[in-house]
């Protein structure tokens, strides 16, 4: 693993553009940056990132399965005991799981075993720039020579997405909802609507504060008309907030994510995947902030609220000195606390690597490059290839 510097396209805005990637810059500056790429081996894809990720997605599920015959599991994750029976419900129906993205500190080969720092199970974006941009950068890199003949990518995300949804599509009808005025958000929808259309559904969009919901327990769209599967970038903890939040359980509406992965997505289960494979090679020792164990962290530690986004309300704590803090609205629900697995740096950057699940299988990878150890939502995306 290295990271490369080349330079970037003068044109790679209208590339992107064509290409329907409108969210590639942030207030004027850059979140996809092509000034460099990160060059991987095939070993340290497969060995170090893709067989870690699988170890890792079938422990979380593990834990599921043994949180949802666990009243106490559930409310030490701060998750509202009128959702248990939506949680419980959706794992016993085999309700199945469309993507989520395991985030890790990885630094290359001899740097260690990759560690997990959280499972974005629930609402991950970054897709479509991974799937389809990164990928559309490579082949154009390849045909106009600014990488090495034989560069290949960790990139399987396009075809597993179609393939899911084609297995996951029920009667044939997805709807799609979130934000509407949100560029990220509407842009990951977006495609994932695209995706649904390539496996035969109709893929229509609905803005989240359109549903409603009928006497009879369906939730409607505008037309009233009964939802069967909705495909939502709308945390479960939000919805379960809400008054509507309540009716999931009983509703026959489905839900891609569904209600068990309202358990992934929580960071407390850091905490209980510890305690389930104390000294797995992939995992940080973790502990809930109220747990007189978490002292054997000593005094170098990273502080988790349970729900938050893009590093929000993180802590990062070295000998004893903030090394790094970032505010936010989080921390309501309670704090994990984790062991300290800084993010290797690259020419000053802080990278993260992001190992996507589609169903039950890795299939490819993000990189984010951050200024400080705590990747925020002003990380940059950076792509990657396997050099032969």
């Amino acid at each position: 693993m290295r990271r490369v510097a080349t330079a970037e396209r003068p044109d790679w805005r209208e590339h992107a553009a064509r290409a329907g990637f409108h969210f590639h810059s942030f207030e004027g500056a850059p979140y996809w940056d092509e000034s460099a790429y990160y060059a991987f081996s095939l070993a340290e894809i497969e060995e170090d990132i893709e067989e870690p990720s699988r170890d890792l997605h079938a422990l979380c599920l593990a834990f599921v399965a043994r949180a949802v015959e666990d009243e106490a599991i559930l409310a030490s994750l701060a998750i509202p005991e009128h959702a248990f029976d939506a949680i419980r419900a959706s794992w016993r129906r085999g309700d199945p799981a469309l993507y989520g993205r395991l985030d890790l500190s990885y630094g290359g080969a001899g740097s260690g075993p990759a560690k997990l720092l959280e499972y974005n199970a629930d609402t991950p974006t970054a897709l479509y720039e991974s799937a389809v941009f990164q990928w559309l950068w490579l082949e154009d890199g390849l045909a106009h020579g600014r990488l090495p003949a034989g560069c290949d990518q960790y990139n399987a995300l396009h075809e597993r997405l179609v393939a899911r949804l084609a297995e996951t599509g029920g009667s044939g009808r997805l709807t799609f909802a979130s934000f509407a005025d949100a560029p990220e958000d509407r842009g990951t929808v977006a495609y994932l609507q695209d995706c649904a259309l390539q496996a035969g559904l109709a893929a229509p969009f609905l803005p989240v504060e359109a549903i409603g919901l009928e006497s009879g327990g369906w939730f409607v769209d505008e037309a009233g008309h009964p939802i069967e599967t909705l495909f939502k970038l709308y945390p479960w903890e939000w919805i379960f907030a809400d008054p509507f939040g309540r009716a999931v359980a009983a509703s026959p509406t489905r839900f891609l994510e569904p209600p068990w992965k309202a358990v992934l997505s929580n960071k407390g289960m850091l905490a209980h995947l510890w305690a389930m494979a104390p000294g797995h090679p992939n995992l940080l020792p973790a502990f809930f902030e109220d747990d007189p164990a978490k002292a054997i962290l000593g005094d170098s530690f990273v502080k988790k609220p349970l729900n938050a986004r893009e590093g929000a309300n993180v802590l990062v704590v070295r000998e004893g000195a903030v090394a790094a803090r970032v505010e936010g609205p989080y921390g309501a629900e309670g704090f994990v606390r984790q062991g300290l697995a800084a993010l290797p740096r690259f020419e000053g950057r802080h990278a993260l690597i992001g190992s996507w699940i589609v169903g039950d299988e890795p299939s490819g990878l993000c990189l984010r490059e951050g200024d400080g150890p705590i990747t925020t939502d002003r990380a940059r995306f950076v792509p990657h290839v396997i050099d032969p």
